[in-house]
């Protein structure tokens, strides 16, 4: 009957469509997952460079006069709120272009979206390396931070889309692997150039490098499937889908099923930004925003950020405070590799909430062997050895992290909306964690300063406080097809009050 509204069929079976593992999509993937490399380079190489001499001496020269002064608190010596603006600037601009990555996304799609990010990123890649005072240092920064921005947003959903939902957990979480290799490739860097006089500079121009990797690859590549289809090139998205599926295989089913989305996504004519706060869209959107403010709260970016700066101030020397920032690196390199390897067949639910508990317990002991080295004021020198100790302790911590947190902070917000608000739903948990991170990174060396030890207490608080968040909201989405992922959400005990059977308006 005209204007009847029934319940239409929209998911295929829970198991998902067929597929296979092909090197189309294992390159594709690579590629699109080599956009982390901009971002991991530019988390390892920033606190490395604000340790360096020759940097300090040109752009912030009272901080030298801090370290020079034994009297000064350990915890205060590079508290600056310009220093950290040098960090965190980035991230604001990241915030702006995240959002606004949304409807370009949608327009042009996600892999030209990564290829513009890339531009974007070697254009500010070369101004801070050949920057000649602090303005040209933040304008630089802010350039960087729109690249990184845009690929954020892009590269997470076009990993989701392109692999098969039996892999899909493995395939996203390439992209945090090389946010990972990112890290430890500028520890290396700052490690090897920090005694040169022009080593800083090398150190940020290098970020060139990383950006045309991921610019050139962005070429060779071809959307995703839900993208075409969402701009109406169906031709294009078959033949990317056979590509990605096989050549064996059917992919007929699955077009079928992508169109079906799409034609009913556009049949609401509703903003995004609108529909992605209704009722039934709460779930999604809570949980999105809620896992990446969570992740920030961690402090694992303000360690990787200030790591050289940290341990240079617990008495390690700058040598070994740049050697150590590599340690830290390489430790959350390898856990990524053991989460990749887990994260399909142990779900998401046990990386988190496993990882929040060691992560507790390594922030909870790294507070403890703080205060008692170093006194409560933080006027003490502290030993070699319980030197070594908060090494140990951030390292376990990092590696906890990289194989939990880590990467199913990138994987949870871009699986679990539905296509209509799926763009809009990433550029929003990414211009959340770009909010969360130029905050954090602002103000962590004041509080450093003035919390001392107890600054990793607050931090391990809020781990306790994500974990019981996980436990208590999150569904298990793993291996379910991405069309289909509304079904966890209506099975949740509390969730299920708030969504809908999919339904469609049949004339």
């Amino acid at each position: 009957m005209a204007g009847e509204v029934v319940p239409v069929d929209l998911s295929p079976a829970v198991n998902g469509f067929a597929g296979k593992i092909t090197l189309s999509v294992v390159i594709t993937c690579l590629v699109a997952a080599s956009s982390g490399l901009i971002f991991g380079y530019d988390v390892g190489i920033s606190g490395g460079v604000t340790t360096m001499v020759p940097f300090l001496e040109k752009f912030f020269p009272n901080i030298l006069r801090k370290i020079e002064n034994a009297e000064v608190n350990m915890y205060c010596v590079y508290d600056s709120q310009i220093l950290t603006l040098f960090t965190s600037s980035l991230y604001l601009a990241g915030l702006v272009s995240s959002l606004a990555a949304s409807r370009i996304t949608i327009a042009f799609g996600r892999r030209n979206i990564i290829l513009f990010g890339g531009t974007i990123f070697l254009a500010g890649s070369a101004l801070n390396g050949g920057a000649e005072n602090i303005a040209m240092l933040i304008l630089g920064r802010i350039l960087l931070g729109f690249g990184v921005g845009f690929t954020n947003q892009a590269a997470p959903l076009y990993l989701s889309e392109i692999a098969p939902p039996k892999w899909r957990g493995a395939f996203n979480a390439g992209f945090n692997f090389f946010v990972g290799i990112g890290v430890v490739a500028a520890g290396c860097i700052n490690y090897g150039t920090a005694k040169h006089t022009w080593g800083w500079r090398v150190s940020l121009g290098l970020a060139v490098v990383p950006a045309a990797v991921m610019t050139v690859g962005a070429l060779l590549i071809t959307d995703t499937p839900s993208s075409l289809v969402e701009r109406g090139k169906i031709d294009q998205a078959r033949r990317a889908l056979r590509k990605a599926r096989g050549s064996s295989i059917d992919v007929e089913p699955e077009l079928e099923e992508l169109i079906k989305w799409s034609q009913i996504a556009k049949s609401v004519e509703q903003e995004p930004f609108r529909t992605i706060f209704e009722r039934q869209y709460r779930p999604q959107l809570v949980m999105a925003i809620g896992i990446v403010f969570f992740q920030q709260l961690t402090g694992i970016n303000v360690v990787a950020f200030y790591a050289p700066n940290l341990f240079q101030s617990v008495g390690l020397g700058h040598d070994a405070a740049l050697l150590s920032a590599i340690i830290l690196g390489a430790a959350n390199l390898g856990s990524i590799v053991l989460g990749t390897a887990i994260v399909d067949r142990f779900g998401r639910r046990f990386l988190f909430v496993t990882g929040g508990i060691c992560m507790f317990l390594c922030q909870f002991a790294l507070s403890i062997v703080l205060a008692v080295a170093t006194g409560v004021h933080g006027t003490k020198d502290i030993s070699k050895g319980n030197g070594i100790v908060v090494l140990v302790l951030l390292s376990v911590y990092t590696a906890t992290f990289g194989g939990s947190w880590g990467s199913l902070t990138w994987l949870i917000p871009s699986e679990i909306f539905p296509l209509k608000i799926r763009s809009t739903g990433q550029s929003i948990a990414i211009g959340v964690q770009f909010v969360t991170i130029f905050i954090i990174s602002q103000t962590f060396l004041a509080m450093l300063c003035h919390f001392k030890f107890g600054v990793f207490v607050f931090y391990a608080g809020w781990i306790v406080v994500m974990t019981i968040f996980i436990i208590l909201f999150l569904p298990e989405t793993k291996g379910i097809p991405l069309e289909s992922m509304y079904i966890v959400w209506s099975k949740h005990w509390f969730w299920r009050h708030f969504v809908k059977v999919p339904q469609q308006n049949l004339p």
